[in-house]
């Protein structure tokens, strides 16, 4: 079997980590790189927290590599007040041992790609898209060598930090305007779909009765992780965003998807950061893949499965 190859541009983060272990943990993926970008916490901490990631879960064969600190245009926002301090609120964070590569982020994901065949990689970015941006702009090339970019962003009903956007968007909207507007295949996992993906209680005992050490850190991130989303957004099963779009690469059937036209204000007085998203024709050609419905129980066996394949790394 053929494992299709990815780039996994993250902010970890609660639902980061759960990305990054259905990522590791899946049998369908050939994860190539983890790259960091300012966003759910400082660059510096969601850095630090990938290759605390890493340790528990024993991935020691992934280069992790930093890139962004600050937005392309404004100054950097954060969500202290849903991942904590830490970025990863909730377990005490073990001191990391898988390294931190010396490359950029930028670069890794450049190389990477070009040194690829036409085709071959996948880039999953579950942050804000500055480093995808970055990237576009130094190498244009590789919106036309890589397979496609799933972006875990955006909605087309409201958003999560205003009416009308979601974080990672709203974090830095003039890189997602770019990436969005590259000329590459571009589908967008957004919080109509994501808030289908509740960790309810019985998916955290699930996890929880695997136990192993990754399940268990697991198991701390989501009790955090519901308290923080129960007390900021009145949502009792907090909604594990970002392991969709890594869910969506691993079996496309575990959502269904509408082609749209998606552009993102950048100008609005109240509405900054919106996805503006065109279900008809009106306002432009349909050549963004938006998620719709989730098949709850075929994305939470995805995502245990991957906990269990993970194994025990206390």
């Amino acid at each position: 079997m053929t494992k299709k190859r990815i780039i996994l541009d993250c902010d970890p983060g609660h639902d980061d980590a759960l990305a990054i272990m259905l990522a590791h943990g899946s049998d369908e993926l050939d994860l190539l790189a983890v790259t960091t970008v300012s966003g759910n916490q400082s660059l510096q901490k969601v850095t630090h927290n990938a290759r605390v990631i890493a340790t528990v879960i024993g991935m020691t064969d992934v280069p992790i590599a930093a890139g962004a600190d600050h937005p392309l245009v404004w100054a950097p926002r954060f969500a202290a007040d849903i991942h904590g301090e830490s970025g990863l609120g909730g377990p005490v964070l073990v001191e990391p041992t898988v390294p931190l590569d010396g490359r950029h982020a930028v670069d890794l994901i450049i190389e990477t790609i070009m040194d690829s065949a036409p085709g071959e990689i996948t880039v999953i970015g579950t942050g804000p898209a500055t480093n995808l941006a970055l990237a576009l702009r130094r190498e244009p090339a590789i919106a036309h060598r890589a397979q496609s970019v799933v972006l875990m962003g955006g909605a087309h009903t409201r958003g999560n930090v205003t009416p009308a956007a979601e974080f990672n968007v709203y974090a830095d909207p003039h890189a997602a305007a770019v990436v969005l507007q590259a000329p590459w295949d571009v589908t967008l996992i957004g919080l109509d779909l994501t808030h289908q993906a509740g960790a309810t209680a019985e998916v955290r005992s699930r996890i929880a009765a695997i136990g192993t050490g990754p399940s268990r850190f697991t198991s701390e991130l989501l009790t955090f992780f519901a308290a923080a989303y129960e007390n900021v957004q009145g949502m009792l099963d907090p909604p594990v965003h970002d392991p969709c779009a890594v869910a969506y690469v691993i079996d496309p059937g575990v959502m269904t998807t509408q082609p749209a036209h998606v552009v993102v204000e950048l100008t609005g007085e109240h509405t900054t950061g919106m996805t503006v998203t065109d279900f008809s024709e009106r306002s432009g050609p349909r050549d963004v893949t938006v998620g719709m419905v989730l098949d709850r129980p075929r994305f939470w066996d995805l995502m245990t499965s991957a906990l269990v394949a993970i194994g025990d790394h206390p």
